[in-house]
């Protein structure tokens, strides 16, 4: 069997004028046009290949790596808008349709998209959809609380930044929690901060509980050394001041310092911290 849209490791079993062809153990075949054959083969090498549909609907395999494959969300641009659909680049040479149908909102040219990419059960074609919440499925979770977890940011909303969980659920960063630049289709890790009764997601992009302080306790101590030892921050500064030297909330910057204090790392002072002992890199 040759599953189309994902990589398939497969056999060389004939060289023929158009390319190889490929061979899966089930025996089903497929060609490997002669663009992206390698300068040096023989009959029953292996090879890993991605495979899809050429721009004729024949399965044909391809040395080129694409954004995504099947069954898999990515942000991809639109590169052509016409009466049937949108056509994003996917990274192949045949660009990756999706039909009307498919488009939360009508796709434009040039922009980019968080999508799904699927074998639709009908035409047997690849296809993609940016109606992703039908992807999605809270109803049996993966993941437990504090669990560390990979995230596609999808889009800004009035509580906060929604989020692809681990390509199979959704999960909501607070704005309030934010304290970095965010962007849709942005890429990062992050961790189940909280699972709520409706299995909704609650995501921190910092470790939770008694995890969080040793890395908070390192940013600032590494900011004390590249500023001198000194950092003008303390109980009474201004949580915007903290986030925009430290990028980390208010309540977090009181944790990292205590924890650094009981540490005898620094001094408390009226105008800020101090770092105590030598200054080493």
């Amino acid at each position: 069997m040759i599953e189309l849209g994902n990589y398939n490791t497969l056999k060389i079993v004939r060289d023929t004028s158009p390319g190889l062809f490929l061979e899966s153990e089930t025996g089903a075949e497929i060609l490997l046009p002669n663009k992206y054959v390698p300068k040096n083969f023989e009959l029953g090498d292996e090879f890993l290949v991605f495979c899809y549909l050429d721009f004729d609907e024949r399965p044909v395999a391809t040395s080129l790596t694409p954004f995504m494959k099947r069954n898999e969300f990515g942000f991809l641009k639109v590169v052509e808008v016409n009466q049937i659909g949108a056509f994003l680049d996917w990274g192949l040479e045949k660009h990756l349709f999706v039909p009307f149908s498919e488009q939360r909102d009508k796709m434009k040219e040039g922009q980019w998209y968080v999508v799904f990419c699927y074998l639709d059960d009908i035409s047997f074609r690849l296809v993609a959809s940016n109606k992703i919440d039908k992807f999605l499925n809270n109803d049996v979770l993966a993941v437990r609380t504090g669990e560390k977890v990979e995230l596609l940011i999808t889009r800004l909303t009035d509580l906060g930044w929604e989020s692809i969980v681990n390509n199979q659920h959704k999960g909501l960063i607070f704005s309030s929690e934010v304290f970095q630049h965010m962007a849709v289709g942005q890429k990062m890790q992050g961790y189940i901060k909280k699972i709520r009764p409706d299995n909704k997601l609650n995501i921190s992009l910092q470790p939770q509980g008694q995890k969080v302080l040793e890395p908070t306790a390192q940013k600032i101590s590494q900011l004390l050394k590249k500023q001198g030892g000194f950092l003008p921050l303390h109980d009474k500064s201004d949580p915007n001041e903290i986030s925009k030297m430290l990028g980390m909330s208010k309540k977090t910057f009181k944790k990292g310092v205590g924890t650094l204090y009981k540490a005898r790392r620094i001094e408390i002072k009226e105008d800020g911290i101090y770092l105590v002992g030598k200054i080493d890199n």
